[in-house]
């Protein structure tokens, strides 16, 4: 008798360590920049490591090495980017419990479409870190690497023919260009921001993809001179038709519609609003400390 409560104390001491076991994260980076650089992801993946013992973390790389994920980032059609994401996710012994999700940039879009694509395995909490929900416009002030042939020739691209169809699949940035003044070109032609933001009709599979979420978090910097408007971190946007005035994500149809369930999970409270003094992405560890990591906890 006292064999067998021995053994079921240690069968109950494991069955509690493995439900005490972190959530798997899965990062996304932004563009220009690759899963690994130990100057940007690799130091958050580092500092998550450090602070959540036994963590599985998952970077994503885009191509078979550094190089090629970071071109990727401007180049590879991003439908084409999230199947190959969904694809490395479902295959991942260490996520099919469910992963916890943090994007930055252009990651955070990335990954909302990822959750509203593909709920296998499930997403459970999505930290975008100023993610450009509505799109940017005339945007690309900082382009990384402010000297580079690429940022010039991509400026230009965007600039004479954004929505055109060689652009739009070629071409990252053009896939969540929002011009305020072609509502209705982008409507018709983007092939990826209109697709997740329910502009030319209802996906209720995305809809409810999407609201599955336990939390998403957006992280909006409050200096940011790259994303244009910056209000787009939060899901706001400029008033059609012009590019002065924004509004905030309540006042869009996207939320008065609750084309994609955004109006339901901020009244059940699974909306975060976070901001953060500083240009884009420039966060300190402190602040990562305090108002992200509870989130993957």
């Amino acid at each position: 008798m006292a064999a067998l409560r021995a053994a079921v104390s240690v069968l109950l001491g494991l069955c509690l360590g493995c439900a005490a076991a972190a959530v798997p994260l899965v990062i996304w980076h932004g563009m220009g920049d690759s899963c690994c650089n130990p100057q940007s992801m690799g130091y958050i993946k580092k500092i998550v490591e450090n602070k959540i013992p036994g963590i599985y973390v998952l970077s994503l790389k885009i191509g078979s090495n550094m190089i090629q994920d970071m071109e990727n980032s401007f180049f590879m059609n991003v439908n084409d980017q999230v199947r190959e994401v969904c694809g490395q996710l479902a295959t991942d012994p260490h996520l099919k419990g469910g992963y916890n999700a943090m994007g930055f940039s252009q990651g955070g879009q990335f990954l909302r479409a990822v959750a509203q694509r593909c709920p296998s395995p499930p997403m459970l909490n999505l930290i975008s870190v100023g993610g450009q929900h509505q799109g940017s416009v005339y945007g690309f002030p900082r382009c990384p690497g402010e000297s580079s042939h690429i940022c010039d020739w991509i400026r230009k691209t965007l600039d004479l023919g954004a929505y055109t169809q060689a652009v739009q699949e070629h071409l990252v940035q053009a896939e969540y260009w929002h011009n305020p003044l072609k509502e209705e070109d982008y409507r018709k032609n983007s092939i990826f921001l209109a697709d997740i933001n329910q502009e030319r009709g209802i996906n209720e599979t995305y809809k409810k993809n999407l609201m599955a979420l336990k939390k998403f978090v957006m992280v909006r910097f409050l200096n940011d001179t790259m994303v244009d408007p910056p209000i787009s971190e939060w899901f706001g946007f400029y008033k059609s038709g012009q590019d002065k005035e924004t509004v905030p994500l309540k006042e869009t149809s996207l939320y008065t519609e609750d084309r994609l369930g955004l109006q339901e999970m901020d009244k059940a409270g699974k909306l975060v609003f976070l901001g953060v003094k500083g240009d884009h992405l420039h966060f300190s560890e402190e602040w990562f400390d305090t108002a992200i990591l509870p989130f993957l906890q």
